[in-house]
């Protein structure tokens, strides 16, 4: 299963740390690519072909790190690749939105799309770390 992020913006401090550490931890689990694109325009034309496609959305679902492992093992079942859409300031537009075959939320709050893709990589990682029965902090 290969997982993309395609997201609007490019990373910045402080956040650029954060997403290589848990990237460089994934990578032995579960390697992700990043696609950073200048808007969102640009993000239809950048998922991968027969990809599940989750949108990042506030309205979405809600997952515990232990949902979210579950969540992963069945899309490994399903063996699709998986492409995360997270939209800039303003968040995705309803076509974009339309795009997802999923919307997963990662809470009720607003926060910084950035720390947004940051939070994403963490709970990847953290999902990883559960199915591998590896130690993990709930």
């Amino acid at each position: 299963m290969k997982v993309t992020i395609a997201v609007v913006g490019k990373i910045k401090t402080p956040f650029a740390e954060a997403d290589a550490h848990y990237r460089k931890m994934l990578r032995r689990h579960l390697p992700v690519d990043v696609i950073e694109v200048r808007d969102e325009v640009n993000l239809e034309g950048r998922i991968p072909p027969r990809s599940q496609v989750i949108a990042l959305d506030r309205g979405g679902r809600a997952m515990s790190s232990k949902a979210w492992a579950s969540w992963l093992s069945e899309r490994r079942i399903d063996a699709r690749d998986l492409c995360f859409l997270i939209g800039g300031r303003g968040g995705l537009s309803a076509h974009t939105l339309g795009l997802a075959d999923e919307r997963l939320s990662l809470g009720p709050q607003t926060i910084a799309h950035q720390l947004a893709r940051v939070v994403l990589l963490e709970q990847l990682f953290r999902a990883t770390k559960i199915l591998a029965g590896e130690p993990y902090h709930a």
